[in-house]
């Protein structure tokens, strides 16, 4: 599907202020480009999850900068990060926290895990087992926990990214549909271009003893992500654009190629990712562009290709591309 746009100038009257939004995230994204070579569609898939404030999955093969990624997103922000590498025998109270019993209060206390934290990098989450992963779940969906009958709130800026190998089988568990459903994008990660990769030795060489970490300056603050959040979702869409949505996500659930199609949650996930994306670039309204650019990262990971025309080759993200192509979009 052709995704060219138009690069016309616009002229229209904001009503919302984005000039700021709009600097700080141009400015995070030239402090990760000060390592990350190429993968320019990449780096903005992850701008667009951290307005929406949004969970990410970063899959690609080991050594293409997917945990390297992550840390650098976390060290151009202010915001808390822990990291997480799953295993095999990972524990939910591991990732959760656990209630210890005080001999001098003769009460039991709780114990934070890593997950009471803003920015949380969970490292090949495949690796654990089905009960580890769904710990995951309440905290994702609803920034709280629950331990012992008793509810825990994370922070209200608080972001998942996980990484996971596509490739590789032993040893993991494949993640369920309705954890996957967590994540607002699935962002794949491809090898660079021969440029590229010629670009990223001439850089690792002049880098010498300076650690990559250091060359990113933090940018956003907690507060400023927060009021950035605020102003995406008063990103106006035109009523066309809403039913273009609606209409999109149906159609994976009737299509003969798909074995699952996506749920609502995908409906909500383009329309907040879509104004994020707008948002980014200055405008306070939705276009057309915009919704097709969210829809791939949104809805590949949300549908499922029958086995039969899987085993023939065809992707998700071929079926995605047919279904955009027979839907009609406004203008």
């Amino acid at each position: 599907m052709d995704q060219t746009k138009d690069t016309t100038p616009l002229e229209f009257n904001t009503r919302l202020d984005l000039s700021i939004l709009q600097e700080k995230i141009q400015h995070i994204r030239q402090e990760l480009k000060k390592v990350i070579v190429g993968q320019d569609q990449v780096l903005d898939q992850i701008m667009i999850c951290l307005l929406a404030g949004g969970h990410i999955l970063l899959e690609g093969a080991p050594g293409v900068a997917k945990t390297l990624m992550a840390k650098l997103l976390a060290q151009s922000t202010e915001l808390d990060f822990k990291r997480i590498q799953f295993t095999p025998d990972l524990m939910p109270s591991d990732i959760l926290g656990v209630s210890i019993y005080n001999l001098e209060k003769n009460s039991f206390e709780f114990k934070k895990g890593p997950i009471f934290s803003n920015m949380v990098l969970i490292d090949e989450i495949n690796r654990a087992p089905a009960k580890t992963q769904s710990a995951l779940f309440q905290a994702m969906e609803e920034k709280q926990i629950t331990i012992d009958s008793k509810q825990y709130c994370l922070d209200s800026a608080f972001i998942v990214v996980a990484t996971q190998n596509p490739i590789e089988q032993e040893g993991t568990y494949a993640l369920p549909e309705a954890q996957l459903d967590r994540f607002l994008f699935k962002i794949n990660i491809d090898y660079p271009t021969l440029d590229q990769e010629i670009e990223l030795l001439q850089r690792e060489q002049a880098l010498q003893n300076t650690s990559k970490m250091d060359l990113v300056n933090p940018v956003l603050s907690k507060q400023d992500l927060l009021l950035f959040q605020h102003l995406t979702k008063q990103v106006f869409i035109e009523p066309t654009l809403i039913d273009y949505i609606a209409k999109l996500v149906s159609s994976t659930r009737s299509n003969a190629l798909l074995y699952l199609g996506a749920s609502p949650r995908a409906s909500i996930s383009i329309l907040q990712t879509s104004k994020a994306y707008a948002a980014m670039q200055g405008r306070d309204f939705v276009t057309p562009e915009d919704i097709v650019f969210v829809a791939y990262p949104v809805l590949n990971h949300r549908v499922i290709v029958n086995p039969d025309k899987e085993m023939e080759g065809l992707s998700s993200i071929e079926v995605i591309s047919m279904i955009m192509d027979s839907i009609e979009i406004p203008r």
